[in-house]
């Protein structure tokens, strides 16, 4: 079975080597031909996870359209900002009926489309496309530590295919139908972790930090049940699990960046040294925008938006929310 992960950053890299050796002949794309050639020859990805060997059966190149056209599925793991102008030059080559794995959490700046959107505006008519999403740090898939994640679809059959093709002894999958639920918890969480990382970076204590992870769920629940998600959806993997790991593991680079603001470095210093995206960063204001028009009131996301704008200093921030009108703990 040929599979295609377009994406060849950390964890485009860690699905391709999980798919390997659960069975799969795996093209790994890379944009820049230079990073493809040096995979090929070294045999792993220095740029993003380094003195990992990459399977026998996972192929790096720089060909996408060449690579999606062979493809009976492709995993799409390229960050947000960039998934619609990557995806256009090859979209023609993808062949009907080919199932199609998002692995992108954020999204699109300007219209704040959600990923599944952007791909189905994009890819001929006749594609599945099934969500991945849940608390997975990719250096851990690709070390085969064990990970369980969700395959979000409308599409009955696709997500079931997903769920027997990626299942292995250490990636377990469930399923479900949520798919705005699924791909609003995997954005929304990234903006809450920067603010987790904020409140250690400010030495602020676990207190703090149980408060915020804890009113950050109930504002992403309350958004994607606004706009058609489900409750239950964002109590799962794909909304508290990876919520719980973004906000408190070492290897979140939203949380990174969250205590590095926290600490008082100018937001532009810091992504000057970080390699990989922060999804926070560009998700926070497109949050407040679907907000605004689905009539919720998103006080966290309201306060990160303006701290990554320089507006507000991150102390006065949290002070703002803790001064805010007292109410039920539902609302």
């Amino acid at each position: 079975m040929i599979t295609t992960v377009v994406g060849a950053g950390s964890w485009g890299t860690a699905l391709a080597m999980h798919l390997a050796r659960v069975g799969h002949d795996v093209h790994l794309c890379a944009r820049d031909p230079a990073l493809a050639a040096r995979m090929c020859q070294a045999r792993e990805n220095a740029d993003y996870l380094p003195e990992l060997r990459l399977p026998d059966n996972v192929h790096p190149t720089d060909d996408i359209a060449a690579a999606v056209a062979s493809a009976s599925m492709i995993v799409w793991a390229v960050p947000s900002h960039g998934t619609r102008d990557m995806l256009r030059p090859s979209a023609h080559a993808v062949r009907t009926g080919t199932v199609i794995v998002s692995a992108t959490k954020g999204l699109e700046r300007v219209t704040w489309t959600r990923m599944s959107q952007v791909l189905g505006e994009e890819l001929p008519a006749g594609c599945p496309i099934v969500v991945l999403s849940g608390p997975s740090f990719a250096h851990e898939v690709a070390r085969e530590l064990p990970t369980a994640m969700v395959a979000a679809a409308t599409d009955a059959a696709a997500s079931a295919r997903v769920l027997k093709d990626l299942r292995g002894k250490r990636f377990r999958l469930y399923a479900t139908d949520d798919v705005v639920g699924v791909e609003i918890g995997g954005a929304y969480k990234n903006v809450i972790a920067i603010a987790a990382g904020v409140v250690e970076g400010l030495g602020l204590g676990h207190n703090a930090l149980a408060g915020l992870v804890t009113r950050g769920l109930a504002e992403m629940t309350r958004l994607a049940v606004a706009m058609g998600g489900r409750h239950e959806t964002l109590a799962g993997l794909s909304g508290l699990g990876d919520l719980v790991l973004t906000c408190t593991g070492a290897a979140s680079r939203n949380h990174h960046l969250g205590v590095e603001l926290g600490q008082g470095r100018a937001l532009a210093e810091i992504l000057a040294g970080m390699r990989m995206v922060a999804e926070g960063v560009n998700t926070a204001e497109g949050i407040l925008a679907l907000g605004a028009a689905a009539g919720v009131e998103l006080p966290i996301a309201e306060q990160m938006a303006s701290v990554l704008t320089g507006r507000t200093h991150p102390m006065a921030a949290t002070e703002a929310l803790m001064l805010r009108p007292q109410k039920h703990e539902r609302h």
